[in-house]
C-alpha cells in the first residue's frame, strides 16, 4: 500500500493474486500477437502478388477513411507520414523530423519548461498570469494539443495550463516502469502545481480526459485542499474503471494485458504507419478538413519513435494495479465525509464504446457532490467532437457568476407595498446566496438530485 499524506485517502494496490491473473493474461495474448504478425508478413506478399489488399495494404478495416498509404511494420515506416489536403489526395511522404506547425506556434499561448524532481515538463500557458489555474491533462495517446479547442474560452477566465504529461510530447520520457507508479505521478504534478502558486488558499481546477483524467482522480483524492472542482471527461472513478472496460473498446482488458510486457506493445503500437492514431482519432478522419488533418500528423509526430511510446504505455504498466482507499471508510459513522469533497463534473460521449455509462453512476457513490453529463453526437472525445458544447458546459461549471447588487434609493417602507418589496428582495438575496450550496449529485440534461442516508 502506498500512503501519501496521513489523514487523506490511500492508494493501495490489488491483491496479489488479481495481479498474477494479469500478468498471465499478458503472456498469452502476448503470444497471440507474435503469432499474428508473423502470419500476416507471411501471407501479405502472397495476398499482394495475387492482387488483393488494393492500396490499403490489406488493412481496410477500420482506417477510418483516410486515404493515407501504409507502411512497413517498422520504426523506418513510424518514421514518415503521408501529407494529405483537405480533399484527401495524397501528395507524397514527409519525413517527422520536424513539429507541424501546430505544436510549435504560439496562437494556444507561451510554451514554458520546468523542472519537477529532475523531471522536466513541457506546458502551454495562456490567459491572465494572476487568475485562478485551470490545469489540463490531456488522455493517450496524445498531448497539450489535444486542448485547442478549449484553451481559446477557457483563458477569458482562467489562467490555462495544459501540460504534456510526463512520458509524452516534449517532457521528459523516462524509460523505467517504475517512474510512472502512482505516488511518483502525482507527487510530480502536485510539485508541478505548488511552483505555479498553488496551494491550500490559491486553489485550482483540474480538467482531464481519458487517462489524464484518471491521472486527476488521483490528484484530487491525494490533494484535495489544492482543488477547487475537479472534470473527468471520458474517464470514471478509478476504483470503477478498470472493471467496466467494455469488450468493443481498443483499450480493452486483452489490451490492457498485452501492455504489461516489455517493447512488443512499442512495436505493434508503430505498426502500418501508426494506424492506431487513426483508429484512436476516428472523428479527425472523417471530417476530411485540413486543420483536423493536421492534428492527426501532430499525434503520430509525437508517437513516431519507440521511446515515444514506452513512457505513455508505462502508465498502464501501473495504474491497473492500483485503487483508491477512502479513509476511515470501515468504521466511520458519517459516509458522507468519507466521500471525496472535490465538487466533480463527469463527463461522457453518449457514442463512447470506450466506457459504460454504468460507470460514471458507480462513481457517483464516492463522491459528495457530483454532477453526470452525457454528450450527444460524442464518442470517447466529446471536447474534440461537440466542442461548443462541451465548453459551454465546462465555462458555466467553473466560472463564479458575479451578483452586481446596485443601490437603490431608499424608499418608504411603512406600508404593506414596501413591506412587500422588503420580503421579496430578502427572499432573493436568500436564494442567491444558497444556489451554489444546494447542488447535490445531478444528472444532466435530465437534473436528478438524491438524498444519502446513511
Amino acid at each position: 500500500m502506498a500512503v501519501l499524506a496521513g489523514g487523506r485517502d490511500n492508494v493501495v494496490s490489488i491483491s496479489a493474486a488479481e495481479s498474477l491473473k494479469m500478468l498471465a493474461f499478458s503472456v498469452v495474448w502476448g503470444s497471440w500477437v507474435v503469432v499474428r504478425n508473423a502470419a500476416t508478413r507471411a501471407v501479405g506478399p502472397l495476398w499482394f502478388n495475387c492482387g488483393g489488399g488494393g492500396g490499403s495494404g490489406g488493412h481496410g478495416d477500420g482506417d477510418d477513411g483516410d486515404d493515407r498509404e501504409t507502411g512497413a511494420a517498422d520504426d523506418d515506416a513510424a518514421a514518415t507520414a503521408t501529407v494529405a489536403t483537405a480533399g484527401g489526395k495524397s501528395v507524397g511522404r514527409a519525413p517527422r523530423d520536424r513539429p507541424p506547425p501546430c505544436l510549435s506556434t504560439t496562437v494556444y499561448g507561451t510554451h514554458s519548461y520546468v523542472k519537477v524532481k529532475g523531471v522536466k515538463f513541457h506546458y502551454v500557458e495562456c490567459g491572465d498570469p494572476k487568475g485562478m489555474i485551470v490545469l489540463l491533462l490531456h488522455g493517450f495517446p496524445s498531448c497539450w494539443i489535444s486542448w485547442h479547442h478549449q484553451i481559446p474560452t477557457l483563458s477569458k477566465h482562467f489562467r490555462v495550463i495544459a501540460v504534456d504529461l510526463k512520458g509524452f510530447g516534449d517532457s521528459d520520457k523516462p524509460s523505467a516502469r517504475k517512474s510512472y507508479r502512482v505516488e511518483n505521478l502525482v507527487n510530480e504534478l502536485a510539485v508541478f502545481l505548488s511552483m505555479l502558486g498553488v496551494d491550500d488558499s490559491n486553489k485550482c481546477h483540474v480538467i482531464g480526459h481519458d487517462l489524464g483524467a484518471l491521472l486527476g482522480w488521483y490528484l484530487v483524492h491525494l490533494w484535495p485542499n489544492c482543488v477547487s472542482k475537479f472534470v473527468a471527461i471520458s474517464c470514471p472513478h478509478p476504483n470503477v474503471h478498470w472493471e467496466y472496460l467494455p469488450p468493443s473498446s481498443f483499450f480493452n482488458k486483452n489490451w490492457i494485458c498485452f501492455s504489461q510486457l516489455p517493447y512488443l506493445p512499442e512495436m505493434d503500437a508503430l505498426q502500418n504507419d501508426l494506424k492506431i492514431i487513426n483508429q484512436c482519432y476516428q472523428h479527425l478522419s472523417k471530417t476530411n478538413q485540413s486543420d483536423d488533418l493536421s492534428y492527426i500528423d501532430a499525434y503520430k509526430y509525437t508517437f513516431s519513435r519507440t521511446e515515444d511510446w514506452t513512457g505513455a504505455i508505462n502508465y498502464f504498466r501501473n495504474l491497473p494495479f492500483y485503487r483508491i482507499e477512502l479513509r476511515n471508510s470501515n468504521d466511520s459513522l458519517n459516509k458522507e465525509e468519507d466521500m471525496l469533497q472535490v465538487p466533480c463534473l463527469l463527463i461522457t460521449g453518449s457514442k463512447d464504446v470506450s466506457v459504460k455509462i454504468e460507470s460514471f453512476i458507480k462513481s457517483t457513490e464516492f463522491l459528495k457532490t457530483s454532477t453526470v453529463r452525457i454528450i450527444d453526437n460524442a464518442s470517447h472525445f466529446p471536447h474534440q467532437e461537440q466542442p461548443k458544447v462541451v465548453n459551454d458546459l465546462l465555462t458555466s461549471y467553473l466560472v463564479r457568476v458575479k451578483v452586481v447588487q446596485k443601490e437603490l434609493p431608499r424608499q418608504n417602507s411603512s406600508g404593506i407595498v414596501g413591506r412587500m418589496k422588503d420580503i421579496v428582495s430578502s427572499t432573493v438575496q436568500y436564494g442567491n446566496t444558497l444556489k451554489d450550496s444546494v447542488q447535490k449529485r445531478n444528472i444532466l440534461p435530465t437534473t436528478v438530485k438524491t438524498s444519502w442516508q446513511n
